[in-house]
């Protein structure tokens, strides 16, 4: 930075009151640096104790922001650096300080050259020098207003920068649980401790079709999970937004909530579950109970709690080869008639085995639910009153029920 010991008027001429104006504040510049170093260290919390901005650092950034604008008070023409304000932009959010914070900084430095010149013209009274310090104010502020907008422009960017690295690593750390694939001898619960995952709670895998190409359909959804007390963890793919989330059995009303209220396509919810090594599991469970959705729907489906179905989820074709051998005469059926007996069959089965319940549930006469059990007796030859029959039945059911029956 080129040193100036003359200002000029915009004629070309000097200012002598403005040379002498400058020329005091150069020779007490390291004294101004030094309280504007204290006064920061005073009045602001964050660089109190040098944890976050080391001192030495904080004392350098005032130090080469104070000369340029004293140094910009001498000539107007004097180039800007850029370099200074960008360069602690940068480096204050690296470390994590509050951009309010860090301008606050610029703020007091200015404010105390300021002050300190106000007192050097009041002392000398002359007129001249009092016209001096109204010039030189402008340029101070002037001066101050592009170094703020610099640095600002620079936290912006390097913040940026930031989050989009965090969300490449979050990204793939969820990919790490999801596939099972861990690296460099970190386990699941190292992953899930970088994530910020809770591990003394249970947790489920969430499984959205994307509103397009790798285009988010739970939009914001980590932040309104956040917002009721609920970490969570996603991943984007081309197809698929899937999250593992950690909640307390009493968040799970909340959960569902949020859910509903961000979804924008077909959405699958796992069982719950505690060890993260479970992930993989639940993944494919989230996915199924997706699937379940018809296509072209939103509605977000939490997967059945029943073991029966996460086995049959398992082994999706052994569950079809099931259902067409048990079920495959109601399959055949017309699809009126074919969903009134499976529906008769569900009912059935989840209302207790009862005729009465289950026509409750279907707004129907018992008589209805009798007939049509009795129908599927004759097409499957298997009899609700025989246990093993009736647990044949009820896996088929379950099956057609996770589209592994589907023809």
């Amino acid at each position: 930075m080129a040193e100036r010991t003359t200002a000029r008027r915009a004629d070309g001429t000097r200012n002598p009151a403005l040379t002498a104006l400058v020329a005091w504040a150069r020779e007490h510049l390291t004294e101004l640096i030094d309280d504007v170093y204290a006064a920061v260290c005073e009045r602001i919390d964050l660089y109190r104790e040098g944890d976050v901005v080391p001192r030495d650092d904080l004392r350098r950034s005032i130090e080469r922001n104070l000369g340029f604008m004293v140094s910009g008070l001498d000539d107007p023409d004097v180039p800007l650096d850029r370099a200074a304000p960008s360069e602690t932009g940068r480096r204050r959010a690296h470390q994590g300080a509050p951009l309010p914070e860090v301008l606050q900084v610029y703020r007091i430095g200015c404010s105390m050259l300021f002050d300190a010149l106000v007192a050097y013209a009041r002392k000398d009274g002359r007129a001249d020098t009092m016209d001096a310090l109204l010039e030189a104010s402008s340029r101070l502020w002037r001066l101050a207003d592009e170094h703020a907008l610099l640095l600002t422009e620079a936290y912006r960017a390097a913040t940026a920068e930031l989050v989009a690295a965090q969300q490449r690593r979050r990204s793939a750390l969820v990919e790490a649980l999801f596939t099972g694939q861990l690296v460099r001898d970190a386990g699941p619960w190292e992953v899930g401790r970088l994530l910020g995952l809770p591990l003394d709670t249970q947790l489920v895998v969430v499984a959205a079709e994307t509103a397009g190409l790798a285009e988010e359909s739970l939009l914001g959804v980590e932040r309104r999970l956040a917002e009721r007390g609920i970490v969570s963890a996603w991943q984007l793919t081309p197809t698929t937004q899937a999250g593992v989330v950690a909640v307390r059995e009493e968040q799970g009303s909340a959960m569902l909530a949020v859910l509903r209220d961000a979804a924008g396509a077909r959405t699958g919810i796992s069982p719950p579950y505690l060890s993260l090594t479970e992930t993989p599991r639940a993944l494919h469970l989230a996915r199924t109970a997706l699937a379940e959705i018809p296509v072209g729907t939103t509605d977000v489906r939490p997967f059945s709690s029943s073991p029966l179905a996460a086995l049959l989820a398992h082994d999706p074709d052994e569950g079809r080869r099931l259902a067409d051998r048990v079920l495959g005469a109601v399959l055949d059926l017309p699809p009126e008639d074919r969903d009134a007996l499976l529906s008769t069959l569900h009912a059935f089965l989840h209302h207790g085995g009862s005729a009465e319940r289950a026509a409750r549930h279907l707004h129907c006469h018992p008589n209805t639910v009798r007939y049509r059990l009795n129908r599927i007796r004759e097409l499957t030859g298997r009899s609700l009153q025989d246990p093993l029959a009736l647990a044949e039945l009820a896996t088929a059911a379950q099956a057609v029920r996770l589209n592994a029956g589907r023809r």
